[in-house]
């Protein structure tokens, strides 16, 4: 047995885009997509001193919390629910840095969804910038859609997910929309008796659904996917160059992140970023800092107003997510919790979490590789987590 066998329990021969986002692949694969996928690289630059930031104490807090009525130690709630990461942050300073013995701090980790949050920002300043206008529809930024289900579709309902598309979003779909979605972004692999597509052209093709935009929250990747080409097109500059230059050198990243991409290059907008958890948590400070990290102004204090405070809750109520949060809110690609809460979050399958309280001054990053895509039981088990571990005093 070879020694990356008796690490992650598979053959790395036997890893293939068939099977890298199942167990025990995934433990592996999540943090090397670029060797699975096409990448592009989101360059960090040069790391500014004062954003780097003091070691939390090594280990775990021996602390017992309640989750969903049952008590739980921190190490036993972080093993059950296969977590690759953990950090803790408030008040300028780390408590919590955890690695499990498998997992690798320095490389970047696959977002998933949460890469939905980072284009609703890129989005963010590009409005600031002018170049952006939330009510002007699809087809105004990308020609290619008019005539089909997105091209009369306001620019701020799709960042909302309340646009109106004929799309079924089913994550262990072998053969629908979901299964053609992933081919075409190069996530699955080719099937011989099936004609290629890339991601534009299953976007530019897409239907309208049976309601008008601006119902419901109905959510659908292909939104955030669109989005992405939309900044792209509308900046002039490539997805992950944009991301380099309007906000991983600004935030004082200090390791590369990448983004997938389809056979033309097209970004994975919705959920093909990986990112290292510090780096993803200096973009939380932007919640609790007016848009700016370390004195660097990123996005717009408005828009982050905006993000935090607005959102349809009727909407959301409404919409197939209201059991996920019940009561939230959803706006420019970020999840809020019920009023009068005002933290944010940014969610990925698989276990993937940015979760931020302003009232506590606290930003957690946890990251993982479930077994399944999504459950709802896992789902509010981490909320009920997050909520625990950012009541804790310290």
């Amino acid at each position: 047995m070879t020694a990356f066998e008796k690490q992650y329990g598979i053959a790395r021969s036997s890893i293939t885009l068939a099977n890298w986002r199942e167990r025990p692949a995934s433990q592996w694969s999540f943090t090397h997509v670029s060797e699975l996928v096409p990448s592009a690289v989101i360059r960090a630059g040069v790391a500014r001193p004062e954003t780097t930031y003091h070691a939390a104490p090594s280990g775990l807090p021996d602390v017992r919390l309640n989750v969903a009525g049952e008590q739980t130690s921190l190490e036993g709630f972080l093993t059950r629910t296969m977590s690759d990461r953990f950090l803790l942050w408030r008040d300028g300073e780390f408590l919590i840095d955890w690695t499990p013995p498998h997992s690798d701090a320095a490389l970047p980790h696959l977002l998933f969804s949460v890469s939905k949050s980072l284009t609703g920002l890129l989005a963010g300043i590009l409005k600031d910038q002018g170049i952006l206008d939330p009510g002007k529809p699809i087809a105004h930024y990308l020609p290619e859609t008019a005539g089909g289900g997105y091209g009369d579709c306001p620019l701020q309902h799709l960042m909302d997910m309340r646009a109106s598309i004929d799309f079924l979003e089913e994550y262990l779909d072998r053969d629908g929309d979901y299964a053609r979605y992933r081919r075409a972004t190069l996530w699955n692999p080719h099937e011989p008796d099936l004609a290629d597509e890339t991601l534009s052209q299953l976007l530019f093709r897409q239907k309208k659904g049976e309601g008008e935009h601006g119902g419901p929250f109905y959510y659908l990747s292909p939104n955030s996917d669109l989005l992405a080409l939309l900044v792209e097109r509308a900046a002039g500059i490539p997805y992950a160059q944009l991301m380099s230059e309007l906000v991983w050198r600004g935030i004082g990243a200090t390791s590369d992140a990448f983004i997938t991409v389809d056979a033309t290059g097209a970004p994975r907008g919705a959920g093909g970023i990986s990112a290292t958890a510090h780096d993803l948590l200096r973009v939380g400070r932007l919640f609790l800092e007016e848009g700016s990290v370390d004195g660097r102004q990123i996005v717009s204090p408005a828009w982050i107003a905006d993000t935090m405070k607005n959102g349809d809750e009727a909407a959301w109520n409404t919409g197939n997510f209201c059991d996920f949060l019940p009561g939230g809110r959803y706006r420019n690609q970020w999840y809020g919790l019920a009023r009068p809460s005002r933290v944010v979050l940014a969610v990925g399958i698989h276990g993937q979490w940015l979760y931020i309280d302003p009232d506590t001054n606290t930003i957690m990053v946890k990251f993982a590789s479930h077994a399944i895509p999504q459950n709802d039981e896992s789902d509010a088990d981490n909320v009920a987590f997050l909520k625990a571990v950012a009541r804790l005093e310290w």
